[in-house]
């Protein structure tokens, strides 16, 4: 059993995302493709003999009690596991962007403590413990690019006939961020799109749906728009992804940008066919 591990944290991409519905108790419902892209934080972690657990960030500050720290709680809580762990945490993707980085990040921490301090959980406990630290996580853990429904507990791996083809794309992270309650609490949001399948997506690919969630974004954070028009300007047909500030667009495997107005994040990418930790569990 190894002592220390370092493993990615990819980002994803939500290639649409429509909201369908809304549950009882104020949850929404939504259909969306999440694809893993190769923008992705690095996690390092170190057993430690006894239970407590401590994070050292390298590059931007984290939040006192992130989800790193709580997965390992969580981890520890339901397994009734002795053993801690040093982590360190190597943040390249944006907050506030819609990227899922938090979960990814706590996904990743799931896998690779389960494996350090030998637990041997099999994916769907993992899942589960997942899904009780934020909507995204079970995803991360799937193993790879997924349709996605209900709140987030609804995976269908995309394989076979409906495997994402090998893509390039650009991704502007604006200086501002958006808050994902925000957006969801917003009278103008529309929840009513009728349901799509993953046949129809699978016909279109890069080219299907919309994101339901973008004229609110919009209306709440210019830069959205700013981001959008600035790849039009280059020819590019840009969306939002998740409910955050980040916008992308696919483009040609041999192309340039221009530097993008000061503060903004832009990295070209590629998406991945696989979590690189898939088969961990």
């Amino acid at each position: 059993m190894q002592a220390i591990y370092d493993v990615p944290a990819p980002a994803k991409l939500n290639l649409f995302l429509h909201v369908t519905g809304r549950r009882p108790d104020g949850y929404h419902l939504l259909q969306s493709v999440f694809m893993l892209i190769d923008w992705c934080d690095t996690l390092h972690f170190e057993r430690r003999a006894h239970a407590r657990l401590s994070r050292e960030d390298i590059s931007v500050p984290l939040p006192a009690d992130d989800l790193t720290l709580r997965a390992a709680r969580a981890l520890q809580a339901a397994t009734g596991c002795q053993h801690g762990a040093h982590i360190s945490v190597h943040k390249r993707i944006p907050a506030q962007a819609g990227m899922g980085g938090g979960s990814s990040d706590a996904a990743s921490a799931l896998l690779a403590l389960n494996r350090l301090w030998d637990l041997h959980l099999d994916l769907p406990a993992l899942r589960q413990i997942g899904l009780g630290l934020g909507a995204d996580v079970p995803f991360f853990l799937c193993g790879g690019n997924a349709w996605v429904e209900g709140i987030g507990e609804t995976i269908a791996p995309l394989e076979n006939a409906h495997r994402l083809p090998k893509a390039r794309f650009v991704v502007v992270k604006p200086e501002a961020g958006l808050d994902t309650k925000e957006i969801f609490s917003s009278p103008f949001l529309k929840r009513d799109s009728d349901s799509a399948t993953i046949s129809g997506f699978a016909a279109a690919h890069y080219d299907f749906g919309r994101n339901d969630l973008q004229s609110v974004a919009q209306a709440l954070c210019p830069e959205v728009t700013q981001a959008l028009q600035w790849l039009a300007t280059q020819g590019l047909n840009a969306r939002m992804t998740g409910s955050g500030s980040a916008v992308f667009a696919r483009i040609p495997q041999a192309m340039d940008l221009p530097d993008a107005p000061r503060g903004w994040q832009v990295k070209a990418c590629e998406n991945l066919m696989s979590h690189p930790l898939a088969g961990w569990a």
